[in-house]
């Protein structure tokens, strides 16, 4: 990068931006960490993320020693020219723990840290989802719509979706959007269903849809 590339970066008193790692495939937060003008350009150029360490009062590579790289999808900048934001593929677990990211630890109801480790904060509302259905698969309530749906068995669950799906038809064909938004919302939630049923992971999901990205969805005929 050029000084006037660097220039329309707003690094603080020390030289440094805020950097916030996702993962590109479900947004999770996966770390944070700071870049001088070196380590961004190397990001930019390299498409592998640097930081500047200031523990270490050095440029390192993310991985550089463990091997669990992340390579870079997208950059974006705040509106404030202040803090990046990347949009990385991880190769491994990102955090130097172990854990797949460093947000891992819950804040209580008076904001002390909890000791039990979490990944709640991973994903979306999807994932929130999924993990109350797996939640109540492994431990039955009784009153509970997901709990009924794993006691009716798998056919039960399949013949929700089946359902679901023929309801998300009729929605369109009205063309009414608040019926689109309710059905597919109720497909959505089935299909979680079968996930849990079968103990998949919606990252499971995303990586295929990753793997497709980019790519045409037209088969080949042989």
């Amino acid at each position: 990068m050029n000084q006037a590339q660097i220039n329309q970066f707003k690094f603080d008193q020390q030289g440094l931006l805020p950097a916030v790692v996702q993962d590109w495939l479900d947004g999770t937060v996966l770390m944070l960490g700071y870049m001088n003008q070196e380590a961004l350009a190397r990001t930019v150029a390299t498409r592998t993320v640097h930081f500047w360490s200031r523990s270490r009062n050095k440029l390192w590579e993310k991985g550089e020693s463990s091997g669990h790289k992340l390579h870079v999808k997208a950059l974006f900048v705040d509106c404030d020219q202040d803090t990046v934001l990347v949009k990385a593929q991880p190769i491994g677990p990102t955090c130097h723990t172990g854990e797949r990211a460093c947000f891992f630890s819950r804040l209580d109801e008076q904001g002390l840290v909890t000791e039990e480790k979490t990944q709640d904060a991973a994903g979306g509302i999807l994932e929130s989802v999924l993990r109350t259905i797996l939640a109540r698969r492994a431990n039955p309530q009784a009153g509970s719509y997901t709990t009924k749906l794993f006691e009716g068995g798998h056919d039960k669950i399949l013949k929700k979706v089946a359902e679901e799906a023929g309801e998300v038809l009729l929605a369109s064909k009205g063309g009414k959007k608040e019926e689109i938004v309710y059905e597919v919302a109720d497909l959505f939630f089935h299909t979680l269903m079968v996930l849990g049923y079968h103990g998949l992971t919606l990252q499971e999901i995303y990586e295929e849809l990753g793997r497709r990205f980019g790519k045409s969805g037209l088969r080949s005929e042989k």
